[in-house]
């Protein structure tokens, strides 16, 4: 089987899995239970969620706005077509770090500033997310810690790891991007000898240093400056932390259920790491069973965690995505 076809396999595999959880969480559930509870709801519930996850997406834009500062200011709205584009292609991809691999030429086409600013800025945004991530999952791990099975305690602890792992690696790696220049020659004098193409693809190949230099330059001012740390981390508080609390608390109330909303957003940070381990698409399907499974190990019963869990990913995680589509259309992925 060639690479392309096995690369395909693989990936309809991951689909299929991530949908076929997802089904059988679906399943689970009394949907007309569910719809029941939902139309009962006091409409003001409904307006503060609506409130909360509109707050949850215009604090994610400002992540954005953080870490181009240096090189442009730019709007809410170019910020959020940035972060829509690229949590669209989150989804298409089964890692979410992998995703993001498409950051740089989104924020060039949406912003206008160089590549290697662009490749500073959002290797530094995901650097900065992931460190966050793991730290806040890591107390959340704590939280948690012998009130849920071993075996998904273990799982939860890798993907906190490595959170913490990628975005450190990440953060260094960027710093040090000169590294490459002895590689990038002896890619260009193998490129050269291409027949025809050759030429041309090592001239492109040998320009690759100036790229790294400046985003090496640029990425040190990101991550070590620590007003970009707080601006960054308010707003991925306000995203990560404080909308989704917030949103599955008074959905978990309209349900019936009760959990201490001070911890609350801890479990949703840990039990959402997963999503970082290349399992299925956007983490789709398995996210939302890790969740389930933390949360009825918890004591929330089952059909309440499902639906709960459910909506929460859908307003916070697929709503979004599926808003992502429309800024790439005046995109040309196919350098992707």
């Amino acid at each position: 089987m060639s690479t392309s076809r096995r690369d395909i396999a693989v990936s309809a595999l991951q689909y299929g899995v991530g949908l076929a959880a997802l089904a059988f969480l679906l399943s689970q559930v009394d949907l007309d239970t569910v719809a029941t509870r939902l139309r009962a709801t006091d409409p003001a519930v409904l307006v503060a969620l609506m409130v909360v996850t509109l707050g949850g997406v215009v604090s994610r834009f400002d992540t954005w706005r953080a870490v181009v500062a240096p090189f442009a200011r730019v709007s809410l709205l170019t910020a959020g077509r940035v972060d829509l584009a690229v949590n669209f292609v989150n989804q298409l991809l089964p890692s979410r770090l992998s995703g993001r691999l498409a950051a740089p030429f989104i924020l060039k086409a949406e912003t206008g500033i160089g590549y290697g600013d662009a490749t500073a800025a959002a290797g530094a945004h995901t650097g900065i997310y992931a460190v966050y991530y793991g730290l806040v999952s890591a107390v959340g791990l704590v939280a948690i810690a012998g009130r849920v099975p071993t075996g998904l305690l273990l799982l939860l602890g890798l993907s906190t790891a490595l959170y913490l792992g990628a975005g450190l690696v990440v953060l260094l790696a960027g710093m040090n991007l000169t590294a490459l220049d002895r590689l990038v020659g002896v890619l260009a004098s193998l490129a050269g000898r291409v027949p025809r193409v050759g030429p041309a693809l090592a001239d492109r190949i040998r320009a690759l240093p100036e790229v790294t230099e400046a985003s090496a330059d640029a990425f040190g001012r990101i991550s070590t400056d620590p007003k970009i740390w707080l601006r960054y981390g308010a707003g991925w508080a306000g995203a990560l932390v404080v909308a989704p609390g917030v949103r599955v608390w008074l959905l978990f109330l309209s349900f019936g259920a009760t959990v201490d909303p001070l911890v609350l957003p801890l479990y949703l940070v840990t039990a959402y790491s997963i999503t970082l381990l290349p399992l299925t698409p956007g983490g789709i399907g398995v996210t939302e069973a890790t969740a389930t499974a933390v949360f009825v190990g918890l004591g929330v019963p089952e059909a309440v965690v499902i639906p709960v869990i459910f909506l929460d990913r859908f307003l916070g995680v697929y709503l979004p995505a599926l808003a992502g589509w429309y800024p790439t259309l005046d995109m040309d992925l196919s350098v992707l």
